[in-house]
């Protein structure tokens, strides 16, 4: 309008003068396309699978046997598990030794502990039931090291050498502790064996129980309903009690160096190697050529019933593959040579599945004899 009114102003014909306009821009008569990959989904890899036929021996051996069971047996290097009640809480008795020594061995690695440091055992040390030891402590005690009180309560399962472990390193909290630190599931840990085999019995500890019988004769003179009744109580919520996956799992991190240094744990498979104790139970079926390293666990008896049989320990072939097996039995009427023939028959299924079909184990039976192992 400006511009037409110039021009009206100039005196110029606008009918023969018209103003020039620019036309619009015209949008190129291409495009850029930018291509959209379609997404794509990256493969979540399987976990690993467990042999079929050990699954289905360990699962039967489990429902077969007469008392509360839980069988539990991780591969280590390929990371799968097979159990039969795995995540049932048992009675650890004295596998509950192995934390008090990993324990140990944990201090010695952060160096508050060396295993030539000096202890003197006396009659105060003394607990109850298995404590070899207690022929060794004369007048002015027993002079020994950390390092043989370890060795002698893993390969000899000694009470009192146990609990003076337990005391030097600051008491059950502290194994408590490495069992939180370490994250190895559910495991518990008890008072110690004082306080837990009397109250197991009905007994509040009083330390006169330590020697001689006098322990048994206290028991003796409860009431039939009073020892029931303590025993009830213990097994159906053990204040050791643990899940035979979860120490399935502790002994794998163990083998695999996560729980303690290299040298420690060199230290703590071989001194489980040389163990003294159950013989005749996992141990007596692993066949020549194979390593076992293990800790076993027995509490008391009741009229026939034992609360707490246990073994658990790692299974290693001559090429070098291995296993972490736990074995536990809570609760049972079922007879000694019974109880051992179930867990023999968990170690000859886990062999036979390691050789892979066709095989059996020398001396011993092929899978499928498993079960009936457990019902003889």
């Amino acid at each position: 309008m400006l511009l037409a009114a110039a021009l009206c102003a100039c005196g110029h014909d606008t009918s023969r003068h018209l103003a020039v306009v620019p036309p619009a821009p015209v949008p190129p008569p291409y495009r850029v396309v930018i291509p959209v990959p379609a997404p794509t989904s990256r493969p979540v890899p399987l976990p690993p699978k467990a042999p079929e036929e050990l699954v289905a021996n360990i699962s039967s051996l489990g429902r077969n046997f007469n008392g509360r069971v839980g069988i539990a047996v991780r591969s280590i290097d390929q990371g799968w598990t097979v159990s039969s009640n795995g995540d049932t809480r048992l009675p650890q008795q004295s596998v509950s030794k192995l934390w008090v020594a990993m324990t140990v061995l944990d201090y010695r690695d952060s160096g508050r502990l060396t295993l030539d440091d000096p202890v003197t055992l006396t009659r105060d040390d003394f607990t109850l039931f298995h404590q070899p030891v207690a022929a060794l402590v004369k007048g002015d005690g027993y002079h020994t090291t950390i390092g043989e009180l370890l060795r002698r309560a893993l390969t000899m399962s000694d009470n009192t050498c146990n609990d003076r472990l337990l005391r030097y390193v600051g008491g059950p909290a502290a194994v408590r502790d490495f069992i939180r630190r370490k994250g190895l599931g559910d495991i518990r840990f008890g008072p110690g064996e004082k306080l837990l085999q009397s109250a197991t019995a009905g007994l509040e500890w009083k330390p006169e129980f330590a020697f001689g019988d006098a322990f048994t004769r206290a028991r003796a003179r409860l009431s039939p309903t009073a020892r029931i009744e303590a025993f009830e109580r213990y097994v159906a919520d053990p204040p050791d009690g643990a899940a035979p996956a979860a120490i399935a799992g502790a002994l794998a991190k163990l083998k695999t160096g996560q729980l303690l240094s290299k040298q420690s744990t060199d230290y703590l498979i071989g001194t489980m190697e040389s163990s003294k104790t159950g013989r005749q139970r996992m141990h007596g079926a692993v066949p020549g050529g194979w390593n076992f390293g293990h800790k076993t666990g027995t509490g008391q008896d009741l009229r026939g019933r034992t609360a707490g049989y246990n073994d658990v320990g790692l299974l290693m072939a001559p090429d070098g593959r291995s296993y972490a097996v736990a074995v536990m039995i809570g609760d049972t009427p079922r007879a000694i040579p019974e109880r051992q023939a179930l867990m023999q028959a968990v170690v000859t299924a886990v062999v036979a599945s390691h050789r892979g079909p066709g095989y059996s184990v020398a001396g011993g039976t092929r899978p499928s004899d498993a079960t009936a192992m457990s019902n003889n």
